[in-house]
């Protein structure tokens, strides 16, 4: 499918800008890594054939087969906060979107990433590396219009879809080409931006996916024409609804669902034994979290179609990233970069096709004026644009297997993530492995210094930085093992979470409910619940957490 490359031109202006503040002296003989960090948005745990799933991911497979897979690495459990503690190495609250992209009035729910915190970007151009965004952004406050539905179709047009200081380009980026807002219309995306202008139209072929990977390629043949290094944040969509795919990439899977809930998650719980995902535990599959029979289920066709079209987003991306991975071979750059694969959270068990059409980011009808369907009967099958639907939490417990519940969710099913590195050049760790050294998405930033030889600012632009939080993975790579975290904290809407470097974990679902203890050493999918037998456990945990909630912004809350 051909895509428009005649919209993948930047503004001059802002790139001399960015290349122009570097504070690093020399580009020639630079051995330095590229770095390139792709984030899927709602891929579930085990989706990836290199995780246990039955989805076609071979180029994502490669790259496990040839890098390093994490067991044990972590998210903030949802969209806009995990993109914020990506991008700046801090958690959620000290970087502003403690929740969602709202200005909440309190210092850690501002709804946009802070001043008081720097980008990987930002850092690196001062190292001299060049910077460049592709994809979705859904860090930047995102206010309402009172033409909000006729916006969304397209049908009235704006200058800015936020505040353009808290674009891409105004955060050490010196290309950006993708959404600002969080959901999109995979044909047809709202909030589609080119360095810092609109994009008012696209093609008739356009999907998503492709363009955002059609971008990315460009971005490659003319960094590698540079001596500089580049990092580069390519941010899919993908697999998040609304569920938009290509037919022939749903046909691929039409008839893989159809054997139903149970199986699917039987099937890729065997083969998460194989790979040894988690290593020597031996019975780690938890219940499924649903009682109803797939045989009984009076929707069944619909259901199946649904997880039909999210593999077939994820079968998509992985294909796209075979184009990346071809081009950086192309230039010869592929030994020499440092891939990060990784989701923002669990699997989404969202039913979309509930939510209030032309609210907020949600398109009620195309830019034809024909209306979208939200089929809430089930009543159409998903996959066109014309629609608007997702997998819903049955799906969604499959897609997380072997772990408990999802998005949002402080379980491990909420906020562990596949994540994948690759670095022939660099990663000593014999080819394929699985390492259980516990990481979170702060420690991307970190592990770019490191690489990149590049200082965290105490200052940046007459603003007072927050110290970084995260730690290097450079360690990992080299020996195996590293000094890591004494604990990680969570904290989105009131669920609640700690995880120690013993492995204890304790987990609080809103403030009603009392604190579960769980040993992730020996219980790794968090099917018993300790805290009757430990008390004193849980009061150490406790009080090490609201000790974290006070230091990370997390209190006061709105």
């Amino acid at each position: 499918m051909k895509q428009h490359l005649d919209q993948l031109k930047f503004g001059a202006v802002g790139a001399l800008v960015a290349l122009g503040c570097s504070g690093y002296a020399s580009a020639a003989g630079d051995t330095r890594p590229n770095i390139i960090v792709i984030l899927a948005d709602d891929l579930g745990y085990s989706d990836l054939g290199c995780y246990g799933g039955e989805i076609q991911t071979p180029n994502l497979d490669r790259l496990a087969e040839n890098g390093v897979r994490f067991s044990h690495f972590y998210n903030a459990s949802r969209s806009c906060p995990t993109r914020a503690s990506l991008l700046t190495g801090l958690y959620p609250h000290q970087a502003g979107i403690g929740r969602m992209t709202f200005d909440e009035k309190k210092p850690g729910y501002r709804g946009t990433m802070t001043h008081n915190g720097v980008t990987i970007a930002e850092v690196l151009s001062q190292a001299g590396y060049q910077t460049g965004m592709i994809g979705k952004w859904h860090v930047a406050e995102t206010p309402l219009r009172p033409d909000q539905r006729q916006w969304l179709a397209h049908h009235v047009q704006y200058d800015e879809f936020a505040p353009k200081d808290n674009y891409p380009t105004y955060r050490g980026f010196q290309d950006f080409y993708g959404t600002i807002y969080g959901v999109v219309n995979y044909f047809d995306p709202f909030s589609l931006v080119n360095g810092e202008e609109p994009v008012r139209s696209v093609p008739e072929d356009y999907y998503s996916t492709i363009a955002l990977t059609d971008s990315a390629v460009s971005y490659v043949n003319r960094y590698t024409e540079n001596e500089k290094p580049f990092f580069m944040y390519l941010s899919y969509h993908a697999p998040h609804w609304p569920l938009h795919a290509l037919p022939e990439d749903i046909k691929k899977y039409e008839d893989v669902y159809k054997v139903g809930w149970d199986k699917i998650r039987e099937q890729r719980y065997e083969r998460m034994r194989k790979l040894g995902i988690f290593n020597q535990e031996e019975d780690y599959f938890t219940p499924r979290q649903f009682s109803e029979s797939w045989e009984e289920n009076p929707t069944s066709e619909w259901d199946a179609r649904a997880m039909a079209v999210h593999a077939a987003m994820v079968d998509r991306m992985d294909q796209e990233i075979g184009k990346l991975l071809a081009a950086l071979e192309a230039n010869g750059q592929l030994d020499n970069t440092l891939i990060f694969f990784m989701s923002d959270n669990g699997c989404s068990p969202e039913d979309c096709q509930f939510y209030s059409e032309g609210e907020n980011d949600r398109q009620a009808e195309m830019r034809n004026g024909e209306k979208i369907i939200y089929p809430r009967e089930k009543e159409v099958l998903p996959g066109p644009e014309n629609t608007y639907a997702s997998i819903g939490a049955r799906w969604a417990n499959v897609a997380n297997t072997p772990f408990l519940y999802w998005k949002a969710k402080s379980f491990e099913g909420g906020i562990c993530t596949p994540m994948i590195a690759h670095w022939p050049k660099g990663i000593q760790q014999p080819k394929g492995s699985m390492t259980g050294q516990m990481g979170h998405v702060i420690d991307i930033m970190a592990t770019c210094i490191d690489l990149a030889g590049a200082s965290y600012p105490a200052e940046y632009k007459g603003n007072e930085i927050i110290p970084l939080e995260g730690k290097s993975l450079v360690p990992v790579f080299e020996t195996g093992t590293r000094a890591g975290h004494s604990e990680l904290c969570f904290e989105h809407f009131e669920e609640k979470a700690l995880i120690d470097a013993s492995g204890w974990k304790i987990i609080r679902q809103g403030t009603e409910k009392p604190w579960e203890l769980y040993n992730l050493k020996e219980d790794r999918t968090e099917m018993n619940n300790l805290a009757a037998q430990y008390p004193e456990k849980v009061a150490e945990l406790e009080k090490r957490y609201l000790e974290w909630e006070n230091r990370a912004m997390v209190n006061p809350r709105p």
